[in-house]
């Protein structure tokens, strides 16, 4: 697909990015009474970004993590990874198939997030893990803190991932993976609202978005 083409795809989906705006606003506006969960959450999130201030930056663990997305991503598309390098310093995949999700899903996806909470599912199924929630939305908030700032951290510098889809529909993707990541984990977290009605939510929002815009054209 050329860039000139993903521009004016980004471009269309501005509005659906202002939608889900305006779903998380209604999600969080629910879920604020979750007291025990946002302390949790905002405890492990602020840990975390402590240690991204104040000591040498895990990079291994985050590049090994990035390059692993692109990997299951690439499984997920029924492609298959040739080679698989990671290092502090970098690491790239060999890939037999690619598209602009494989290739941005590093920058969306909390690989760690999501490992985290189906170990914590499996365990809570076999174990009865129950009495370890709070401990677990402090590890989450963490995990996800950790996504935040370290794939900030690395968009400081000339990513080829990013370059080669367009910076604009890049920015539109990464924005629409992140907070879709946080429409739906808001609603299983919290138990405050379904993820159903959060997409429903996401819908309207988005339709009252081209209604106004239709008003104004």
């Amino acid at each position: 697909m050329p860039k000139w083409l993903k521009t004016i795809i980004a471009i269309l989906l501005l509005p659906i990015c202002a939608g889900a705006i305006g779903a998380l606003v209604r999600v969080l506006r629910l879920t604020g009474g979750s007291e025990a969960f946002w302390v949790a959450f905002m405890g492990g999130a602020a840990c975390w970004l402590i240690v991204f201030l104040l000591l040498p930056k895990p990079m291994l663990i985050y590049v090994f993590g990035h390059e692993l997305t692109h990997a299951l991503w690439t499984w997920l598309f029924g492609g298959r990874v040739k080679k698989f390098k990671a290092s502090a310093k970098g690491g790239h995949v060999v890939i037999s198939k690619s598209n602009f999700l494989i290739v941005l899903a590093p920058y969306f996806f909390p690989l760690y997030v999501v490992l985290l909470v189906g170990l914590f599912a499996i365990g809570h199924l076999v174990f009865g893990w129950n009495r370890f929630m709070p401990l677990f939305h402090l590890l989450v908030g963490a995990a996800y803190s950790f996504h935040v700032t370290l794939t900030w951290h690395i968009l400081q510098t000339r990513q080829s991932d990013i370059t080669s889809q367009g910076y604009l529909f890049s920015g539109v993707i990464l924005f629409l993976g992140n907070i879709t990541a946080l429409l739906i984990g808001l609603p299983l977290l919290t138990a405050k609202t379904t993820v159903t009605t959060t997409l429903v939510w996401w819908l309207q929002e988005s339709g009252a978005v081209f209604i106004r815009l239709s008003h104004l054209l």
